[in-house]
């Protein structure tokens, strides 16, 4: 009897059934789909009186970084914001549909602070009903009536509630700094250096993230995003002087010799035109 994936119930671990079936389509002339890799660390914990919420600034296209100093923390209402991770035009028509969202229901509902879980919520069964194919990742940060929280949202609808999280290709980085330098009820002086920590760590030690450290303070009655919290990416200054006169090209020649030459053949061509 088979399962869903197709296996025996006595088979177990990973199938090599559709090795040989690939190799033939491969052989046939079946172009394999590329595979795309986004880059970017993301993280937001919970302190005392409220939620940081850090990323870095780098966007990439592949092997090239497109931008230096992008935004990847939105607002979606005054006490709510979401740090975003994956495809940027599937973030940014999410951002758009949890505005949207949210203050449909602030206005229904005559909330004047309407719950982070409802945007968790409603994030969460966007993704579920496209089934994975958006592709990005959220950690949404808040304070409402109930208090500080952090949710996670992944691309397939799978939701959690930490006191602390980390998302993207830098997130396994940033994690370690969580696990090691993590305790509850900091300062918020503490909160902004442990995600800038974090955020560092995925910005030296992962591809896809760089730059600055860029984070967003959220409390009870106010909120703040500080841009360039932390430069991390700065690049070196010149040494030399490669300043140019206009109309002159640097050679970077010592002498100059004349080389003797035997013409042992010569001959012109006419060309047709």
């Amino acid at each position: 009897m088979q399962n869903n994936f197709g296996l025996l119930d006595e088979e177990r671990g990973f199938s090599f059934r559709n090795c040989k079936r690939n190799e033939s389509l491969i052989s046939s002339g079946y172009k394999q789909p590329n595979i795309t890799k986004t880059g970017t660390t993301i993280c937001g914990v919970i302190y005392k009186d409220g939620v940081v919420l850090g990323c870095d600034t780098r966007t990439t296209r592949g092997r090239i970084v497109w931008e230096k100093c992008c935004e990847k923390i939105y607002k979606i209402q005054e006490h709510i914001y979401v740090a975003g991770a994956g495809t940027a035009a599937d973030m940014d028509a999410m951002v758009k549909l949890m505005r949207a969202n949210s203050e449909f229901h602030r206005l229904n509902t005559n909330r004047q602070i309407i719950p982070v879980s409802y945007l968790r919520t409603i994030t969460s069964r966007m993704f579920f009903q496209y089934s994975g194919a958006i592709s990005c990742h959220f950690i949404i940060g808040g304070y409402d009536n109930k208090g500080p929280h952090i949710f996670i949202v992944h691309k397939e609808g799978f939701t959690m509630s930490l006191p602390y999280a980390t998302m993207g290709s830098g997130g396994y980085i940033a994690m370690s700094i969580f696990e090691s330098k993590w305790k509850p009820d900091m300062e918020e002086n503490e909160a902004k250096e442990l995600v800038a920590d974090a955020i560092t760590g995925g910005i030296m030690n992962d591809l896809g993230s760089g730059s600055n450290v860029d984070l967003c303070i959220i409390k009870k009655n106010c909120s703040e995003k500080i841009y360039a919290y932390r430069k991390v990416g700065i690049t070196g200054a010149r040494i030399f002087d490669y300043s140019m006169k206009h109309g002159t090209t640097a050679v970077d020649l010592k002498a100059i010799k004349n080389i003797d030459v035997d013409i042992i053949e010569e001959k012109i061509e006419k060309m047709n035109i």
